[in-house]
């Protein structure tokens, strides 16, 4: 069994905690199931709240739930990351817990700066989607960090959607593929609600539909990913977008109306904009 432990119960927090409850990797405190455990502890009410809503156990303070947790979850504010550590840096010290960063920007070098020298450090970044199960989260180590290492925070974030190992120097590319990019989604599905009201469906029926086109298109291009890695014939988005348009119909009129507006060169842009935003803001 491991104790995770989370230093901080907002959004992100309570998300992955929800979700490590609903996919029963974790025993609630008063059924004794098994299970791992998880505590959590914060500055305000919301640990308390979270630990009443899930069955997580709250720690009064944060140096009595390092001294008891496996691993350790960051999910405070980056700003407020260096005095955290600084305050429990002897029971840090003490328990060698594996450390765990939900943080953006705040580099594994940096952290392992502030952390005493030896400790085991994975970054990981979720998207605000894991509120819903279908995160897309990338995983990154430390330098003292090792496989099973991986393996722990892989399980647990898998909890809340879809992992991916990479090096850290591809983080920021990562933040332009996943973590700014339900934005641009959210954009996309608004601007063709909008054309459906233009074309005479009401604004809540027309985003409806819209979503669950995205929706539909996007575990179709999973569905055939996975027919690839099982060596099977799976087809690529572009495959795809092939597939639906027929000679001289509605969609391929569609489609090239799209690129002559300069569709795909807008996504490239947006994406190269988050990328160097990112890389600004973690200098």
């Amino acid at each position: 069994m491991t104790t995770f432990g989370f230093i901080g119960a907002g959004n992100m927090a309570g998300a992955i905690v929800r979700g490590a409850v609903a996919a029963g990797l974790t025993r609630r405190a008063d059924k004794g199931g098994a299970g791992h455990r998880v505590l959590v502890t914060s500055a305000h009410g919301s640990a308390a709240r979270l630990a009443q809503q899930t069955g997580a156990e709250l720690v009064a303070q944060a140096s009595a739930l390092v001294q008891e947790s496996d691993v350790v979850v960051l999910a405070v504010k980056p700003h407020v990351i260096p005095g955290v550590l600084e305050e429990l840096s002897q029971e840090l010290a003490a328990s060698k817990p594996l450390v765990v960063s939900i943080a953006a920007g705040l580099s594994l070098e940096k952290l392992e700066a502030m952390l005493p020298a030896g400790t085991r450090v994975v970054r990981a970044m979720p998207n605000m989607a894991a509120a819903v199960g279908e995160s897309m989260t990338a995983l990154a180590a430390g330098s003292a960090a090792g496989q099973e290492d991986l393996d722990i925070v892989e399980e647990l974030m898998a909890a809340v959607g879809r992992t991916v190992v990479l090096a850290e120097k591809d983080f920021s590319a990562f933040i332009g593929l996943a973590g700014s990019s339900p934005a641009f989604v959210f954009t996309f599905i608004d601007a063709l609600a909008r054309a459906g009201v233009l074309g005479g469906i009401p604004k809540a029926q027309a985003v409806e539909i819209v979503a669950q086109a995205v929706a539909g298109s996007a575990r179709t291009v999973q569905a055939e990913a996975e027919r690839r890695e099982r060596g099977e014939a799976g087809r690529t988005p572009a495959d795809l977008v092939d597939a639906v348009c027929s000679p001289g119909g509605t969609t391929v009129a569609g489609v090239v109306a799209m690129e002559q507006a300069g569709f795909s060169c807008a996504v490239i842009e947006a994406f190269r904009a988050t990328v160097a935003r990112d890389r600004e803001l973690g200098a």
